[in-house]
Formats: structure tokens, C-alpha cells, sequence
């Protein structure tokens, strides 16, 4: 898991390619003193964090010489961990220019300083309004990085926006970097990187969190496949079936978690509170306030983890409960049931008048949210729906 984001890991041409593109975009910016963006796309898995990392590094290799100011910055506190643990391998690197956005807006501000480069993993996750519960008290944390810095590199997925408070889209960005007017360059990653998995099963996901369409799925041909790809991908009728099932791989591989969608209660009052389907019976991962992260924690086979948990990360084996809020609508699609959805917080009220339609948006989170957690896994996947009429209706045609 810590692999993906270690700073020397061998690049793809892909990669190498969009790694020498953001360098000279960087080198040049800086020597021409032009606030400048470098916007860097690509889907979950496609290998973003392994360019910023080693990017980083680079960049910090030459700091050396050139006294540029830098930093990295995420707004993912298990990610964060990683980074902060990976810099201690590499003389340098230095922790402490890793950091929360707002330390970094905070920091800044209060020194009436401006960073060099500033390197952003997940922008996705960045607040695009106001939050006095995070010390945040501008409009848009994107914003204020930018008239704080003279580059800023940023890996963005708009399929990975998860929370009404950090909603984004590409015409919001856009209207941030015309307002700042900023150079701007972008590119996009293509490749799947991180999941051993034939593209039959990537289109799987994508079309059942974009179209809400559940494909036919011929097992014997997909045997076939994933027997060449090395993948596993399983539909199972019953959660403790699967839980079984991944405790093995687990056993065999380790990093193999057992994650679900937010539609099970959770509060942070230091209770445990549990999933339930059928004879599975689990609880929700702890807050972890140690630093090292919930999936390299042997123990957390036993919890399930969260799209907060594991959003990121790489594992070797995920299982995926898909809870309530998703309901068969007996036409081969699915559909959203926003009541069913237990996490609040995403939902909270957003004060900027810039969404067009609230339930839509709301609806988008958490078919982002079921779309990152299907494709965490390196070697499988395992799914369980708690709407029984999916499953069955894949049965029925036989198609699983």
C-alpha cells in the first residue's frame, strides 16, 4: 500500500511523459514569476500520486541550489501519514513540508509569505466554501493557495468529490483559475495502474456509478479473463459469505479489508457501532489516532472501513458492501435512495449558491463514493448488495 506513493517508484512512459510536461511547466513559471496552475487528471488508480510524489522529490532535489520554498499538501489525514512516514526515507525530504491545506493558509497568512510550488494531492477533497469546524474561514481553499503560491501542481478526479463542503466540478476550477488569471496547463493520466483487472470489469464499476446500468456478467468468460488479468471479482448473495472469503485472501496476501457504503449509523462518540446484514455482523472502523494507517493494521480485518478510511489507498483485496441507499428499480438499473444515506456530514448545507440541482449532487457523492471503493483493490474484488433484487435479477439471467 505504501508503494504507490513512494517517491521512487519506476514511472510508466505514460507517466514519464506528463512528469517531464509539469517540470518545465514548473521551471518556467517560476522563472518567469507567473502565478501558474498544472491541473493533472485521471480516474482512481491511474497512478496520480506517483508522479506528485516523485515530482516532489525532484522538486526538492533542486531546492537545494535553487532555494525555492515548497510544499505538499492533502487534506486526507491517513494519506497524509503515509507521506509524512515516506519522507523519512529520503534525506530530502522534510516532514514538515507536508501538510493539511489550512496549516498551510494559516501558516502563510500569519508570516504574509508566498510558497514557490506547492504540490496538491486529491484537490477533490479541498473545502470550496468555508468551515469554521476546520479553522477555514476564506470562500475557497484552491483559491487561497494560489495567491499564496507562485506554481501549483494539482491532481483532481471529479468522480472522487464526496462532500457537499468540497464539491467540485472542472467549471468551478476553471472559474478559479480564470479569476486568478492564472497560466494554466492540464493533462490526463488514461491508464489503469492499480487494479490487475480486464477492462470488462473497470466498465462494470463505471457504468453502474455513471449510467446506474448493472451489466450482464458472463462468469464462465469472466473466469477466463481474470484468470489471464490475475483478478479476482465476485458477487456474492451473502456479506458473511464474503467476509469469509476475503479473510483467506487476507491470510494469503494481507492489506484485505472489508469496506461499505454510509448507509449504516457511525458517530464519533467512542462507541462502537456496528453493520449488519443477514449473519454478518461488524463494526465500523475506530478513529485512528495512531500513525500508522487503518488498512497496515492487522487487526482492522475485524472492522470495516469507511470511504474515508481507505480513499487513496491501495489494497490487496477489497470487499464492498453496497448498502440501502441503492435500490433496484426492476429494469436492470439501479437507483439513489438519498433517505438511506447515513453519513450527514457529507450532506451538510452548503452556503454557496453554485449547485444546480441539490439532490443531483447529492445523488453524484454517493455514486462517487461506491465507485472509489470498488476499485481499491489490487488483486480483487468482492461485492455484496443489501438490495437481494440485484443480485437476483443477475441470477435470474443468468449472468452471474
Amino acid at each position: 500500500m505504501l508503494e504507490s506513493v513512494f517517491p521512487n517508484k519506476e514511472l510508466t512512459k505514460e507517466q514519464q511523459t506528463i512528469f517531464d510536461q509539469i517540470l518545465l511547466f514548473s521551471k518556467e513559471n517560476l522563472a518567469n514569476n507567473k502565478k501558474s496552475v498544472f491541473q493533472l487528471n485521471g480516474d482512481a488508480g491511474t497512478g496520480k500520486s506517483v508522479i506528485l510524489t516523485k515530482l516532489f522529490l525532484k522538486i526538492e532535489q533542486q531546492s537545494k541550489s535553487e532555494g525555492t520554498d515548497n510544499y505538499f499538501l492533502v487534506n486526507h489525514p491517513e494519506l497524509l501519514k503515509v507521506y509524512q512516514e515516506n519522507a523519512g526515507h529520503f534525506t530530502e525530504l522534510r516532514k514538515n513540508r507536508f501538510l493539511r491545506p489550512t496549516t498551510f493558509i494559516n501558516r502563510m497568512n500569519k508570516a504574509n509569505k508566498k510558497a514557490d510550488i506547492v504540490v496538491i494531492d486529491e484537490a477533490h477533497l479541498l473545502l470550496s466554501e468555508s468551515d469554521n469546524y476546520n479553522n477555514f474561514t476564506q470562500q475557497n481553499q484552491l483559491e487561497e493557495i494560489i495567491k499564496l503560491s507562485k506554481v501549483v501542481i494539482l491532481v483532481f478526479d471529479e468522480r472522487q468529490v464526496l462532500k457537499l463542503k468540497s464539491y467540485w466540478s472542472q467549471t468551478l476550477l476553471d472559474n478559479i483559475i480564470k479569476r486568478q488569471q492564472a497560466n494554466y496547463q492540464r493533462a490526463t493520466l488514461t491508464t489503469q495502474m492499480r487494479m490487475q483487472a480486464p477492462k470488462k470489469i473497470i466498465h462494470w464499476i463505471d457504468d453502474l456509478t455513471e449510467n446506474l446500468k448493472v451489466d450482464s456478467i458472463d462468469q464462465k468468460r469472466l473466469d477466463y479473463l481474470t484468470l489471464k488479468a490475475d483478478y479476482d471479482f465476485r458477487i456474492y448473495e451473502d456479506a458473511a459469505k464474503m467476509y469469509q472469503a476475503l479473510k483467506e485472501k487476507n491470510l494469503q496476501l494481507g492489506e484485505s479489508r472489508i469496506v461499505a457504503t454510509a448507509d449504516y449509523p457511525s458517530t464519533l462518540d467512542g462507541k462502537k457501532h456496528f453493520v449488519n446484514e443477514g449473519q454478518f455482523h461488524l463494526p465500523w472502523d475506530q478513529y485512528n489516532y495512531s500513525n500508522t494507517t487503518w488498512a497496515q493494521k492487522p487487526e482492522t480485518i475485524n472492522e470495516i472501513g469507511s470511504i474515508y478510511t481507505v480513499q487513496g489507498f491501495d489494497l490487496q483485496y477489497v470487499a464492498v458492501i453496497i448498502g440501502p441507499s441503492i435500490v433496484y428499480d426492476g429494469a436492470g438499473k439501479i437507483k439513489v435512495n438519498l433517505n438511506a444515506y447515513e453519513d450527514r456530514e457529507a450532506f451538510k448545507n452548503r452556503h454557496e449558491d453554485d449547485l444546480d440541482n441539490l439532490d443531483n449532487s447529492k445523488k453524484k457523492i454517493i455514486l462517487n463514493s461506491i465507485n472509489v471503493l470498488l476499485k481499491r483493490g489490487v488483486k480483487g474484488c468482492f461485492v455484496y448488495f443489501h438490495d437481494s433484487r440485484i443480485y437476483d435479477y443477475l441470477v435470474k439471467s443468468k449472468n452471474i
